[in-house]
Parts: C-alpha cells; structure tokens; sequence
C-alpha cells in the first residue's frame, strides 16, 4: 500500500537527496566561495542515486523486503557520503581548503535518519502481515 507513513519518509528522503544539496551550500572554500553539490560532479552523482534509491523504494510498497534492502544500501551510500564530508572537511593534508561548512552537509545525516524511521515502519508491516498469516 503506497499511502503507507515509510513512503512519506522515502519522498523526503528522495526531496532532500534531489533538490536541497543544489540550493543548499555544502561549504565555503579557502577563498570564502561558497561550493554546492553541483560543483562537483562525485557528489551530486551520489546525492541523484540517494533521491533514486529512495524512488525506488517507494515503488517497491508491494515487496516489503526488496524495499527493505534498497533503504539499506541507499543508508550506506548516506553513510559514504557523510563520511567523504568528513574527510574533506577536516582535509588530511594539513592545508585548510574548506574554511567554513554549510547545512548541506548535514543532509546525508538527515537522510539516514527518515531512512531508519522508513525501514522501521516496513518492519512493523511485515510483523503486521506475519501475525495476520499466523492466524490463517
């Protein structure tokens, strides 16, 4: 069922993953510009496959466990992507090149959060439909 509460946690997911890091600044470089996603191309490239995972999921209600596996891996992708903010931001070549971070790197946090309440909420389904076989 398409109107379940995981699918408005997936199209926030998909809007926040699709739209906000292209208006939203990521960081301000050494020299005060600000940088978004589509200044590069890794970053915007895994922003547009974290708003197509999340899709997906919600096109895949009727397969609760499929749906369950692509929330999964769009976590990790989350996961990567925070991971790679981290490290640019904190630079380990000793130079400063990001001077200040913006809210934008803040979004794969978000997201792995609406995935975790999404992957909660298709559990309860399949304990939900699990129970109501048992009674068959």
């Amino acid at each position: 069922m398409i109107q379940r509460i995981q699918t408005i946690y997936l199209l926030v997911v998909a809007l926040m993953g699709g739209l906000l890091p292209f208006w939203l600044n990521l960081w301000y470089d050494a020299d005060g510009v600000e940088v978004f996603a589509k200044n590069d191309l890794l970053v915007s490239g895994a922003f547009y496959i974290s708003a197509v995972l999340a899709f997906v999921a919600i096109v895949l209600f009727k397969n609760r466990q499929n749906q369950f596996v692509v929330n999964r891996l769009n976590m990790i992708l989350n996961l990567f992507l925070l991971g790679f903010f981290v490290y640019r931001s904190l630079n380990l070549s000793g130079g400063i090149a990001i001077s200040e971070k913006g809210i934008g790197m803040l979004i794969p946090v978000f997201s792995i959060v609406f995935l975790v309440l999404a992957n909660r909420a298709i559990k309860k389904d399949e304990d939900l439909v699990k129970s109501v076989d048992r009674l068959r």
